[in-house]
C-alpha cells in the first residue's frame, strides 16, 4: 500500500478490525519510511450496478444520491446519524443480495420508503412527496392517512 504522505510502498499493517458489520475491514497503517499513520479499509467488490431512471436512462449506481434523499428527508428530526447510516446500509444490503445487474429506480425508491415509515413517519411523508411526486394536496393527505392508520396497528 502506498503512504499518502511520502508516495513510497513501504507500509505496514498495525492493526486489523472489522467495520460496517463485518462488510469491511478497517486497517490501520505505518510508513516505514516518513512514520505517518493512516487507515485503509478493505470491501468486497459487488457486482457493478446500474440503475434505470423513469425516463429509462441508465446510470452506475451511486449510494451519495440514496443518502441525499434520506438526510433531506429527515432534515430536522429525532433520526441520528447511524440509524440513517442502518436505514442506507439495508437498503444498500437488499439492493445487492438481488444479484441483478440493473435496477429500477423505483424498486429502491420503495425499498427506502419502507424502511423509513418504520423510522420516522414524517420522513416517510417527506420522501414519498418528492419520490411519488404528488400533484396536489389530496394525495399528500391520503399518503398521510396511509401513514397515521399503519401507526394505529
Amino acid at each position: 500500500m502506498k503512504c499518502p504522505f511520502c508516495g513510497r510502498d513501504n507500509t505496514r499493517v498495525i492493526d486489523s478490525r472489522p467495520s460496517d458489520d463485518n462488510n469491511a475491514i478497517r486497517r490501520r497503517r505505518v510508513c516505514d519510511v516518513c512514520g505517518k499513520r493512516f487507515t485503509t479499509y478493505e470491501k468486497v467488490e459487488t457486482i457493478p450496478l446500474i440503475v434505470i431512471k423513469k425516463d429509462n436512462n441508465r446510470e452506475p449506481y451511486d449510494r451519495s444520491k440514496i443518502e441525499a434523499g434520506v438526510l433531506r428527508a429527515c432534515h430536522k428530526r429525532p433520526v441520528s446519524a447511524n440509524e440513517i447510516t442502518g436505514l442506507i446500509d439495508e437498503v444498500e444490503t437488499d439492493i445487492f443480495s438481488r444479484e441483478e445487474k440493473e435496477i429500477p429506480s423505483s424498486v429502491i425508491g420503495e425499498l427506502v420508503m419502507n424502511k423509513l415509515k418504520d423510522l420516522d413517519a414524517v420522513a416517510y411523508v417527506r420522501f414519498a412527496s418528492v419520490y411519488r411526486e404528488f400533484k396536489d394536496v389530496n394525495t399528500f393527505f391520503d399518503e398521510l392517512r396511509k401513514a397515521v392508520e399503519k401507526k394505529k396497528k
